[in-house]
């Protein structure tokens, strides 16, 4: 009879240490609604970062992943595990963002996104990162709508279209003087939501809106919307959507009967890739920008980004700092959150969501970064420039 106690006795510890102590008891903390990402030795604590890659609009993504990866490495690892950036291909689209969400969801080491990069494929996206429990941190999703949905895990650092578009009209109206003022947009979240908050702030200020045009994204001829938008004679021409679409705008606006009036866009279509597509045509074009001030940070930043891509921070797009500031913020959350126990690093879902929604004071290159309540954390508002023997200088 001892020795058939023995025998089980010496099982029952043979089972206890291959299962290990670490596996028998969790942090109390996964305990709550959302549980715990639970990352084994050897593996990873997978960031994602979710934009266009390829098409008319991959040096967003081209360069807002490239920003970040400087960020991953700058900041180091979270007790021990290393952090990967895990790039996806969205498109910039709705149906993008969803198939990329719950493919980066499906993975137990993916706990934050730093993106989507784009309003539409972000809308699509955020229910499916609210269940999964994965906060967000979206350098560039300026949609107002965004942050009014009610969502607990969308964040962003970008200031919003309704800020930028009231400083655009602003700037329309009380430094050019423009007073009939005609619109154009690509119909997507961003671009149309841009260019409707331009029209109803010029109209509050005193300003006629003379015409509100959509465009479809990806062609190359828009000289119909643009002889519509002639028709009316207005002083200037605002256009909510991106750099690609811009271009074949600028380009075609004198044919169109449209030569000497002023062109001004928003963020999106701020970029070296523009000047490249219009050329002389581009003189005078004005965008909205988020080019941070010249600090010695920013002096260092840029200096690592020329060195690692062989190209100027911020000539691909206008998000540079802040994609840099997004993924950096999140690591500080995730640092703030994680726990050991064992071989295993348990980050707690619930916890980290509160923690990125709580940040306050983050000294990111582009600014101090604090959350509000609805997840607006936005380190600067926009500043605009213009385009001066084909390069983008600051419009005074």
């Amino acid at each position: 009879m001892k020795k058939v106690l023995f025998v089980l006795m010496l099982v029952a510890m043979l089972v206890l240490a291959a299962c290990g102590p670490s596996a028998a008891a969790e942090p109390d903390a996964c305990k709550a609604e959302l549980g715990c990402a639970k990352i084994a030795k050897g593996q990873t604590v997978k960031i994602g970062y979710a934009g266009p890659m390829t098409g008319d609009y991959s040096q967003f993504g081209i360069d807002m992943s490239n920003a970040m990866k400087l960020a991953v490495a700058d900041m180091g690892d979270v007790q021990g595990w290393k952090v990967e950036l895990a790039v996806e291909d969205d498109g910039g689209g709705a149906e993008g963002g969803a198939a990329v969400s719950n493919k980066l969801v499906a993975d137990t080491t993916f706990v934050a996104m730093a993106g989507h990069a784009f309003s539409g494929a972000t809308a699509a996206a955020m229910p499916i990162y609210e269940k999964a429990g994965i906060p967000m941190m979206s350098p560039s999703a300026t949609n107002p709508d965004l942050t009014s949905k009610g969502s607990k895990v969308f964040n962003r650092s970008a200031f919003t279209d309704t800020v930028q578009g009231q400083g655009a009209a602003k700037y329309l109206y009380e430094k050019l003087g423009v007073r009939k003022l005609a619109l154009m947009h690509d119909g997507s979240d961003y671009g149309q939501g841009l260019a409707n908050v331009v029209k109803e702030t010029f109209i509050s200020l005193g300003g006629e809106a003379v015409a509100f045009e959509a465009v479809t994204p990806g062609e190359s001829d828009y000289s119909a919307p643009l002889a519509a938008v002639a028709s009316t004679n207005p002083d200037a021409l605002y256009f909510g959507g991106y750099n690609a679409e811009a271009a074949v705008l600028v380009n075609q606006m004198a044919q169109a009967g449209l030569e000497g009036k002023v062109f001004f866009g928003g963020d999106g279509i701020y970029g070296k890739d523009f000047l490249g597509k219009v050329g002389a045509n581009g003189e005078g074009v004005y965008s909205a920008t988020l080019i941070p001030p010249g600090t010695e940070a920013i002096k260092k930043f840029n200096e690592a980004y020329k060195t690692a891509y062989g190209t100027e921070a911020g000539v691909l797009s206008a998000y540079t700092w802040n994609s840099y500031d997004a993924i950096g913020a999140l690591i500080s959350a995730i640092k703030s959150v994680a726990i050991v126990q064992g071989d295993t690093l348990y980050i707690p879902r619930g916890a980290l969501v509160a923690a990125v929604r709580g940040l306050k004071d983050y000294q990111g290159i582009s600014g101090v970064i604090t959350c509000q309540e609805n997840g607006e954390c936005n380190a600067s508002g926009p500043v605009f420039y213009i385009v001066k023997n084909g390069e983008w200088v600051p419009a005074q």
